[in-house]
């Protein structure tokens, strides 16, 4: 007879032990994650590279991208398995256990649950779709005009601006001078977008235009990044003041609020300007 006393006994202690490595293991990827977090939000350089790994990168949270600027310096798109294998591409067996951790959904229930992931470099197959908005076509005007549905005050025209887009915080008001090119006028629209819904329609207390300059030109320069669009690096000569005495979990929370911005309209714009496929009948031969 099975002894069923010495076998629920051996499980339970199994199961206790690998809850206490998966503790373990997750407040060690927090430390760290934290501390890519500080590094980013304290050292333009480190910035500079969340930004570019956050633009190429646009679906994983800034927690996410910190943990992979801390794992792999070479790190440039990166995904889970399942996540390169929707995208047509595989991790060789060679690559298993070479990745880095992240957090991922659980596909249990709610929460998060270690991960491993892949740098683009560690995987094969299909070649990764890249869209890159040009001046004068109708997908840069349709990516426009979903990116302007997204500014939550008055839009107006104003050929006299010396500039292609500018959000006025008194007015509540998103003016724009047309007569500039279409790339200057998306990344400017974007800054002043972003601006308008930092600010809140006047809710948001704590807007203060200056402090918010830096997160309106990132979420602005994380939507140029994915679509291919030429603009400057935001300033960061203010970045150590801006987040000075934050903790790790602030700091992090901010970054986030910049990425989620940028995913939202960004995910939007690019079902726009992605052609819809209409279902076509069936065929019946007559036989």
């Amino acid at each position: 007879m099975a002894n069923l006393e010495a076998i629920v006994s051996k499980k339970t202690e199994n199961d206790t032990q690998w809850k206490a490595r998966q503790q373990a293991d997750r407040e060690n990827l927090m430390a760290l994650q934290d501390a890519g977090v500080l590094e980013i939000t304290s050292s333009a350089e480190a910035y500079t590279r969340y930004l570019e790994l956050q633009g190429d990168n646009p679906t994983y949270s800034a927690g996410n991208i910190a943990l992979a600027m801390v794992q792999d310096a070479n790190v440039t798109v990166f995904g889970t398995k399942e996540k390169w294998k929707m995208l047509g591409r595989s991790v060789p067996a060679s690559e298993n256990g070479n990745g880095i951790h992240i957090f991922a959904r659980s596909t249990f229930g709610k929460g998060y649950t270690l991960a491993d992931a892949y740098d683009v470099r560690q995987t094969q197959g299909r070649p990764l779709k890249e869209v890159h908005l040009q001046n004068d076509t109708w997908e840069m005007e349709s990516a426009m005009t979903t990116l302007l549905n997204y500014a939550v005050c008055q839009v107006v025209i104003d050929k006299d601006l010396d500039t292609p887009a500018v959000y006025d915080p008194q007015r509540m008001e998103l003016a724009i001078n047309p007569d500039y090119p279409d790339h200057e006028m998306f990344a400017a629209i974007a800054t002043a977008v972003a601006h308008s819904r930092l600010h809140g329609k006047g809710y948001n207390a704590q807007y203060d235009y200056a402090e918010s300059d830096l997160d309106a030109q990132s979420v602005s320069y994380l939507l140029c990044r994915r679509f291919g669009v030429e603009r400057d690096l935001p300033d960061t000569a203010e970045l150590p003041a801006l987040y000075d005495g934050w903790d790790a979990q602030e700091r992090r929370q901010a970054l986030d609020q910049i990425q989620k911005m940028s995913k939202q309209i960004g995910a939007s714009m690019e079902k726009s300007i992605t052609p819809q496929r209409s279902r076509v009948p069936m065929q019946h031969s007559g036989r």
